[in-house]
């Protein structure tokens, strides 16, 4: 899968764990799924998922890894990869924006990306079939990007990945889980909750100021096919100026968080958050109460790479350091028996 900032690949054993731990879990609403990774590992389980993400990039992401079956798509799939693979490079958009406008891809990368993305949207296909195409492109072009995990800016020598050729691959689709289809929603959290249904709910919202449409703009891009205006030396998409979302907004983050869990029509919840987010724990914990017991889980975690290499300035040059490496990430598990369950994986997850 791709890298992404709040990526809970650490945390994915614990998860999972503590859905199984719930009584009478066979539905799961991921409400802001991302890479799909959580998603994907339910699914993996036997839990019906239900993915949200208003992203376009994430609801393909969540189509391929949790709605689409390998049953049914895998043959078609690993026919239309070897095909694509062959395409010759043809440069548009994405050379011309993230390679000669910024250097996110070297040329060579970029024109294939075009060439295939085009190839694709002329396919006409299927959408889970299409989304199962885009996700492996997507995952091709991290392989060989030169950032480090955000595309907010690239790096001022080439990574000597990007010096690779452009390799599209499947992703590691899944069979139908064993209590029913997944579905993949496009859809503003606040609706998400009050639209979808299940026994269970998983919230992974956004912890701050950061937009993940804005760090991960050309995934956007890539996957909606448009050729939009930008701006800065990021080449950004014109619309992360207006694409703004409550829980990046620190006055508003906490009264959406509110919404989100008054309206979800679950038994269970298990959130996930950590002490950098606008939302403290004390107020987290103040907010899930009102939906039953609530239990924490806490684990020290390595921030993300771009603080670990320090601050710097649109030309490249170190500024200065960031204040801390390490923050702490928070399990809030919400429903009957959530203290005990939470100090069940508290000693797992710390491990």
């Amino acid at each position: 899968m791709v890298k992404y900032i709040g990526s809970k690949r650490v945390l994915v054993p614990a998860l999972v764990g503590l859905f199984q731990s719930l009584d009478d879990v066979r539905s799961v609403v991921d409400l802001f799924s991302g890479t799909s990774r959580v998603g994907h590992a339910l699914k993996g389980a036997g839990f019906r998922v239900l993915s949200n993400d208003l992203m376009s990039y994430a609801c393909a992401l969540a189509t391929c890894y949790v709605q689409a079956d390998r049953s049914d798509l895998a043959n078609d799939a690993q026919r239309l990869v070897d095909d694509l693979n062959e395409l010759p490079g043809e440069a548009g958009y994405v050379t011309e924006t993230f390679c000669r406008q910024s250097r996110y891809f070297q040329e060579h990368n970029g024109a294939r990306i075009d060439a295939i993305r085009r190839r694709i949207a002329d396919l006409r296909l299927d959408p889970e079939l299409e989304a199962v195409l885009l996700t492996s492109l997507l995952e091709a072009a991290d392989r060989v990007d030169s950032t480090v995990g955000v595309q907010m800016a690239f790096l001022k020598q080439w990574a000597p990945r990007s010096y690779n050729a452009l390799e599209m691959r499947i992703p590691d689709l899944l069979d139908r889980a064993r209590f029913g289809k997944g579905e993949a929603h496009q859809l503003d959290a606040l609706v998400a909750a009050q639209k979808l249904s299940a026994d269970a709910a998983y919230i992974d919202p956004p912890y701050n100021q950061h937009s993940y449409l804005g760090n991960y703009h050309i995934w956007e891009t890539i996957v909606r096919w448009d050729t939009p205006e930008h701006y800065g030396v990021a080449c950004k998409r014109e619309d992360c100026r207006t694409r703004k979302s409550a829980f990046n907004r620190k006055r508003e983050a906490l009264d959406a968080m509110r919404q989100v869990v008054e309206r979800l029509d679950v038994r269970h919840m298990i959130v996930s958050f950590n002490d950098e987010g606008f939302i403290s724990k004390s107020e987290m914990i103040e907010l899930l109460s009102s939906r039953g017991d609530v239990g924490v889980v806490e684990r020290a975690h390595p921030r993300y790479v771009g603080a670990r290499i320090g601050i710097h300035n649109p030309q490249g040059e170190k500024v200065g350091e960031v204040g801390r490496l390490r923050n702490r990430e928070f399990i809030f598990v919400v429903g009957p028996d959530a203290h005990r369950l939470a100090r069940s994986r508290d000693a797992v997850v710390a491990a």
